[in-house]
């Protein structure tokens, strides 16, 4: 039973334009991306506003305290790059102060067993070696064409405005208000009194505003002294003694030593086309694995085939996943997240992806620095002897998964954020595309998710003759497409075919928009 309308029509038209366009999951950052584009500046250039305005416009989401990983097309080159920036466990990281509770699964998004206290999830214990502010710091130094201090800057700006509470952002952190006020400094930047969550009356209309201003004073630091600030100034000196006096394990020299890559892509052959990822520690060779698997099942006679060889590809490539990835010495295989997706007038493309893992990380908050902290350790399984088992100094294994794919005279870039949700929801979109659907009509398609566990989770909207194919060989669970929560990751893409340009972000999201040089300009 569901309590939701059965004849609500939602859409989200796809924006086509001849200029670029910033495909992002909040509309204000997706406006300040292509005001950069509108100024000249690169896909790049817009991607390092977009990426330091969506850690202050969503911060339970990314920020500077994340990582992620992300996709590059050079137009002049024809040519894919990836940039690792990925976590990592700090160095001093003891796996025996994680002991495992004994009995239970893990309380939040991966089936790893129960540590004591949840200690590898929230609070300080869980924060990882943040990489997203180098990440994009040596993609800019590459491609950029604008000064780094004038991307930086708008965010600091926003910041100092302070966070505006809609119903959206008061739903979002009502979710996690438990855990937020466990720790003083997450409930006095998010919860009234330090234990309601801000939000306004039903008809009222209101400006109820997050103060960030140490958030923004950060911001100005990496904006004056570049993006080693974040790792080598006074913003990790003060990061670092903030997590340690909260009994955290991440130091200062963890955040010295940090360097993100840039990588040779892991570039494949799929049916109708070619796609290009990130090659390790991330969801691209899953999805390489599963479009494989999918490939490999051949031709689809009867109404439902596709759909259940989607379903039996992810499984099994999902399960081969947790089985033998992490980072390790074996050659056997190399949450609360953001992604967007940006295509310039010249072509250059970004599928950038950002997370703190959960909603809202860590739920700790560094007081100097007024930064939302992840809570990377929980990528890791805390029991012993497996490729991905817990040590210091150790990589995490991401579930982010931004993609470029060529089919045809047709390019694109995408991505999402719904953690084991993103693999399922980028394989599904990336299938479409390749299959010769053009942007609008892959976003609007009913989707599943297979992210793990033995549960198929349907759209509702999916034909009755294709589900009860899909039930012949799977236990599947119809739901709703809907804002909260979402069963099927949240994506944004952009394309591109010949000289236009589309952008396209997931249809139910409330601030989700794609937004093209000739809106800023015209709103100017």
């Amino acid at each position: 039973m569901t309590n939701f309308s059965r004849s609500q029509i939602v859409t989200k038209p796809a924006r086509m334009s001849q200029t670029g366009i910033v495909a992002a999951q909040h509309r204000r950052v997706a406006e300040l991306g292509a005001q950069v584009l509108a100024a000249g500046g690169d896909a790049l250039d817009a991607a390092t506003a977009v990426s330091f305005g969506m850690g202050v416009l969503e911060p339970w989401m990314s920020g500077p305290a994340g990582g992620g990983a992300m996709m590059v097309w050079r137009a002049d080159e024809a040519k894919p790059y990836a940039v690792y920036y990925g976590m990592r466990a700090p160095a001093g990281l003891d796996p025996a102060a994680f002991p495992l509770a004994g009995e239970g699964r893990a309380s939040d998004l991966f089936p790893w067993k129960r540590v004591v206290g949840d200690r590898n999830i929230e609070g300080a214990t869980a924060v990882a070696v943040p990489g997203v502010v180098d990440g994009i710091g040596i993609a800019h130094a590459r491609w950029g064409r604008m000064p780094w201090h004038d991307l930086v800057q708008p965010a600091a700006a926003m910041a100092r405005e302070g966070l505006k509470i809609d119903w959206y952002a008061g739903l979002m952190i009502a979710s996690a208000a438990r855990s937020l006020a466990r720790d003083p400094d997450a409930a006095a930047l998010f919860l009234e009194d330090g234990v309601w969550p801000p939000v306004g009356g039903w008809t009222a209309l209101t400006d109820i505003r997050l103060a960030m201003g140490r958030m923004a004073d950060t911001l100005d630091a990496i904006a004056r002294n570049g993006p080693r600030e974040m790792h080598e100034g006074d913003v990790a000196r003060e990061l670092a003694r903030d997590v340690a006096e909260k009994g955290g394990s991440l130091t200062f020299t963890d955040l010295a030593a940090y360097r993100a890559e840039i990588q040779t892509p892991l570039s494949f052959a799929a049916p109708g086309g070619r796609l290009h990822v990130t090659p390790e520690l991330t969801a691209g060779p899953t999805l390489a694995d599963a479009f494989a698997r999918y490939a490999a099942a051949g031709s689809f006679a009867r109404p439902g085939d596709e759909l259940a060889a989607t379903a039996d590809a992810l499984s099994a490539a999902y399960a081969d996943r947790l089985a033998r990835m992490g980072d390790h010495d074996s050659p056997a295989a190399p949450g609360s997240t953001t992604h967007f997706s940006i295509v310039d007038r010249r072509g250059n493309m970004v599928a950038m992806t950002q997370t703190l893992l959960s909603v809202f990380g860590s739920r700790v908050v560094s007081p100097s620095t007024g930064l939302l902290l992840n809570n990377g350790i929980m990528w890791f399984d805390p029991e012993q002897g497996g490729p991905n088992a817990l040590a210091g100094g150790k990589r995490c294994l991401m579930n982010v998964c931004p993609i470029l794919g060529e089919s045809g005279n047709t390019r694109f870039a995408l991505g999402a954020s719904g953690g084991r949700k993103i693999l399922p929801a980028v394989f599904q979109l990336a299938r479409h595309m390749l299959s010769g659907r053009d942007l609008d009509a892959a976003f609007h398609a009913p989707r599943i998710d297979v992210s793990g566990g033995d549960m198929v989770i349907a759209d509702e909207a999916i034909p009755d003759a294709d589900l009860a194919a899909l039930r012949r060989t799977h236990r599947v669970e119809t739901v709703p497409r809907t804002v909260f929560p979402y069963a099927f990751a949240c994506p944004s893409g952009v394309a591109r075919q010949g000289a236009t340009n589309w952008g396209a972000t997931e249809i139910v999201s409330p601030w989700g928009d794609a937004v093209a040089e000739e809106d800023v300009a015209a709103t100017e």
